[in-house]
């Protein structure tokens, strides 16, 4: 059984990651209230000690406005932090999977379709900074970019189908973008992905993402058509009027595919819809 240290093993999609494959793997999560990540003596010594064969990489800093105000603090957690892991695995002669973004691509064009192999070129803070750890770790590492996850439930923070589920539910005004396209990425696709991937370590960059892309109005139609819910309160709204000053730091249309996953099927966002409901027990 291969050991894997795992960064962000608490968050919305590493916690998954463990209940969903944790018996597969011996995980050995780096805590933030044990190792500081952008503290180099602190990631050193902690790498030091483990018998480990891949550091699977998911912490980060990926509040997209948040950034802007405190890009200090993006910067050292997204490029410095990753620096420091990366250089110690390396130093060890061990893997690394690094955990992108689809926002490292610019996402102004509607007819634009991001694989693989087109180049980057982000524009706000949190995007930058997600690229420039993508270009620290590139040349030795495994690069795996996600887009839009979410989950049946992660009581710690609310995804946006679920933040959305909520807001329909008490029938108050949700405003829903119409001329944007998002890629949803159910997170459990995402964990037997990263199983496969675990198992099968390249030096190589994988998108793993959703089946189609959806724009947000329709994709808040959509999960108040699966979940049952009226949807009188939806109000259409456009990019710039909902981001307003926010607009500039995030693709617009972010239509993104894969043209290396041929290892796990990745479901359409109606059909990870209808499993959280499942899942959920869902009246």
């Amino acid at each position: 059984m291969k050991n894997i240290i795992i960064s962000g093993s608490t968050g919305l999609i590493g916690s998954r990651i463990l209940e969903l494959i944790g018996k597969d793997f011996n995980f050995i999560p780096l805590l933030i209230n044990e190792v500081d990540i952008v503290n180099k003596e602190s990631v050193y010594n902690f790498i030091k000690e483990k018998d480990f064969d891949i550091f699977l990489h998911l912490a980060a800093y990926t509040n997209v406005n948040g950034a802007e105000i405190e890009k200090e603090l993006a910067y050292k957690i997204n490029v410095d932090g990753t620096k420091n892991i990366h250089d110690a695995v390396i130093d060890k002669q061990k893997k690394l999977i690094f955990i992108s973004t689809d926002y490292i691509f610019p996402g102004n064009n509607i007819d634009k379709i991001y694989y693989e192999d087109d180049k980057p070129n982000p524009s706000g803070v949190y995007a930058k900074s997600k690229y420039k750890g993508e270009k620290i770790v590139k040349n030795d590492s495994m690069i795996v970019r996600l887009a839009f996850p979410y989950r049946a439930q992660f009581d710690k923070k609310k995804d946006f189908v679920a933040s959305v589920r909520s807001i329909l539910e008490t029938g108050q005004e949700i405003r829903a973008v119409t001329d944007s396209l998002l890629t949803p990425t159910f997170v459990d696709d995402i964990a037997y992905s990263l199983k496969y991937l675990l198992n099968n370590h390249t030096n190589d960059i994988f998108h793993i993402v959703g089946s189609n892309s959806i724009s947000p109005y329709n994709a808040v139609q959509l999960i108040a058509k699966v979940f049952n819910i009226n949807n009188d309160s939806i109000k259409r709204i456009s990019f710039s009027n909902y981001y307003k000053e926010y607009a500039t730091i995030r693709p617009q249309y972010s239509t993104v595919k894969s043209n290396k996953n041929n290892f796990c099927k990745m479901r359409t966002f109606e059909q990870g819809l209808y499993e959280i409901k499942k899942q959920l027990n869902w009246k």
